[in-house]
């Protein structure tokens, strides 16, 4: 167990973790170079189309009479629960830091998250190849937020190799083994991928020496295999597990047989048995993953009843709500068998059967962030060929009726009668964005105008700054994320965490498209924006709705008052082709009959108009 390292890698998105384990891999030999490929360890073909990472991955490495356990790690805000469970299975992080951009928001949220965890911090800039690397103002700033030694600051290249093998060095040299019981793991405050115990601190460590060496694995992720079943992904806690152990899980007491036992490479490669310290998996022979939960604790079955399981996780809460819908109705069973086998590998989605009067039988999905929507609806796609219809994404609401009654509000079709509400409340984040000085007053004015409420502000250097922000989540929901990139010219980076609801003034706006309302369309505003939002989206229809034969009043309300409108002209048809002469009265005629007969389609109820997919998707990134 003494030549055992946990490590993983965190950093902000795009900074280069994937690449260095890529190199990682080469220099260790853990792949052969003919099957290496760039972002191995991304699975998904979205992830490298993307250049991100979504789900955590674990690799097993021999180095220099060492066996370093990796674990690699998303960087995107929407998926920072996975960095905190990878951060409970190890007892070292490799902070990366981009020589070209320094110090960014997530940088920040994930090395807390590691220094709450007490793991060891080992600091690397990143990116030294490129011609814009300032490996000088990046040490400055890496000096001044973590108070360490020059020499312990590492200097690599992911792209072409430099300085990982210094890395490596570090990391058998400094990242401690792991004892018979580690460090507790963190439970996972809903909604914000932070760690923390109960009342906000991490609880006290463990009794040294475990309890008998009885086995106790903490599983941090989980996966579904076609032809293996339910895999548990597991850091080996105390005792030991073997190929064909009688293992049971002391959280949900389901119990089942340890078919496989093995090692990452990154495939998964039996090694029939796994010890104190290691990472790896056990195939469980359960066919649902609810039966193998995130953070519930693997024991053998005749292990004593007051054994006590691991501290795990909190379960993460979607924030962010939307309908999910089959475009085609008859696909409504492969649309549920494809969210299910999602599932399987995504503990943080959320999903419940829904039905429309518009769009028929579907799902309400819940989501960490947009982000997570987006690869959810692509992964359907690919995956599976179901094209969606997807409604407009809401936050979820407390709402307290006068009658005493409290509940959460998930859709705007839950939103009760006026005259029966008491309050309705919202869950408000908390916001850090980074910034360069020269911004600082772009990024206000747009804070600002999302409703943010000030905190305070911190400096990181002589050039950029950090501003703090109380500010309501569904006014980031969007668009947010573009805005700000677009009024810091492309330097400003944010994080934020869900800490609380605040009550909030809101409305049920419906939309109502040729005198018919369109249920997905309809959404949950402010009362002040309402009329701002609903001119938005009927001029979104009106530009992007195809003609029909007949004129097409679209409208937004508000309790059955319209509030906005526009009009779609008829497509006009030249019914006046045919004519090769005469008067022009035969021309008139034939408009007017014309003109009659649109007016007969609307008075018969055919004046239904389809609304494409395409122009949902252009409603919700307005």
């Amino acid at each position: 167990m003494n030549n055992i390292h946990n490590f993983c890698i965190i950093a902000h998105i795009d900074h280069g973790k994937s690449t260095l384990a890529d190199r990682m891999l080469e220099i260790t030999g853990t792949i052969d170079k003919r099957k290496m490929k760039d972002q191995i360890l991304d699975r998904m073909d979205l992830e490298r189309e993307r250049g991100i990472t979504i789900k955590l991955q674990p690799v097993t490495m021999e180095y220099k009479d060492n066996i370093l356990n990796l674990i690699d790690t998303p960087g995107h805000v929407d998926f920072s629960y996975e960095v905190s469970r990878s951060l409970a299975a190890v007892e070292g992080a490799v902070l990366l830091v981009d020589a070209t951009q320094g110090i960014q928001a997530q940088t920040l949220a994930n090395l807390y998250l590691a220094m709450e965890q007490d793991l060891t911090i080992i600091p690397v800039i990143n990116k030294i190849d490129l011609p814009a690397a300032d490996r000088e103002k990046t040490k400055r700033e890496i000096l001044e937020l973590l108070g360490c030694r020059e020499d312990e600051i590492k200097y690599a290249s992911g792209k072409t190799g430099e300085g990982v093998d210094e890395i490596l060095t570090e990391i058998v040299k400094r990242v401690p083994s792991p004892h018979t019981s580690p460090r507790p793991s963190p439970s996972l405050r809903p909604g914000s991928g932070q760690a923390q115990g109960e009342g906000g601190k991490v609880p006290p460590p463990l009794e040294e020496g475990g309890q008998g060496g009885v086995l106790r694995a903490l599983i941090f992720d989980s996966n579904y295999d076609e032809y293996k079943g339910v895999v548990a992904y597991v850091r080996i806690v105390d005792g030991r597990v073997k190929k064909g152990d009688k293992i049971k899980l002391m959280e949900s007491r389901a119990e089942s047989d340890a078919l496989d036992v093995g090692i990452f490479k990154p495939d998964y490669k039996t090694t029939g048995i796994l010890e104190t310290g290691q990472i790896g998996y056990i195939v469980t022979g359960f066919k649902n993953v609810g039966e193998c939960r995130v953070g519930d604790t693997i024991t053998i079955q005749k292990a004593s009843d007051e054994l006590k399981p691991l501290q795990g996780y909190k379960e993460v809460k979607p924030m962010v709500y939307a309908g999910i819908f089959p475009k085609e109705g008859n696909e409504y069973q492969e649309l549920r068998e494809a969210i299910e086998r999602l599932k399987l590998n995504d503990a943080a989605l959320f999903y419940e059967p829904e039905q429309s009067q518009a769009l028929g039988f579907g799902f309400r999905c819940g989501f960490l962030g947009i982000l997570h929507l987006e690869i959810f609806q692509e992964r359907l796609k690919r995956e599976y060929g179901i094209e969606l219809i997807v409604t407009l994404p809401s936050v979820a609401y407390k709402v307290a009726k006068t009658n005493g009654e409290e509940f959460i509000m998930r859709t705007p079709q839950q939103f009760p009668a006026r005259e029966t509400i008491e309050r309705i409340e919202e869950p408000w984040v908390k916001l850090d964005v980074i910034t360069p000085k020269d911004y600082v007053g772009n990024v206000m004015s747009l804070v600002q105008d999302k409703r943010g409420i000030y905190q305070n502000t911190e400096y990181i250097d002589e050039t950029r700054a950090i501003l703090h922000y109380e500010i309501p989540l569904a006014t980031i929901l969007t668009d947010f994320y573009d805005k700000i990139k677009g009024v810091s010219s492309g330097y400003a980076s944010i994080n934020y965490e869900f800490y609380n609801y605040k009550e909030a003034k809101v409305v049920k706006m419906d939309i109502l498209v040729a005198e018919e309302s369109v249920e997905a369309l309809a959404t949950i505003v402010y009362e002040d924006e309402a009329f701002r939002r609903g001119k938005e989206i009927v001029k979104t229809l009106r530009d992007h709705l195809p003609k029909q034969m007949f004129v097409i009043k679209l409208q937004a309300t508000v309790g059955g008052k319209v509030i906005a409108g526009e009009r779609l002209s008829a497509m006009r048809k030249d019914v006046t082709a045919k004519l090769y002469g005469g008067d022009v009265t035969r021309k008139r005629k034939l408009l007017e009959k014309q003109k009659k007969g649109k007016k007969k389609m609307m008075a018969a109820g055919k004046g239904s108009v389809e609304i494409p997919s395409d122009t949902f998707v252009k409603i919700l990134k307005k």
